[in-house]
């Protein structure tokens, strides 16, 4: 179940980026880059969507010192918050 989110400009901005491609894993650094938020505003915004079952997140499979990077959290909205963001 989807709860409701206030829907303040910056999630609103937020959620505009996932609507973009809805079906698209994104992770934070690209989520900052497209929304333009610096990490101290995204990322309460990605937890309170998470919270209310708006977006889901995983973490990316991969073994940091072959890739030589961390690995990377990707969210995606649910069916739910594909409707809920389209709505309002």
């Amino acid at each position: 179940m989807v709860e409701s989110v206030r829907a303040t400009p910056a999630v609103s901005r937020v959620l505009a980026v996932f609507l973009e491609d809805p079906a698209a894993d994104r992770y934070g650094l690209d989520l900052m880059r497209v929304s333009g938020y610096p990490s101290g505003t995204l990322y309460p915004i990605l937890t309170r969507l998470e919270r209310a079952g708006w977006i889901e997140a995983r973490w990316e499979q991969l073994d940091p010192a072959v890739a030589g990077r961390p690995a990377r959290k990707y969210y995606r909205l649910t069916a739910g918050g594909v409707a809920a963001a389209r709505n309002g």
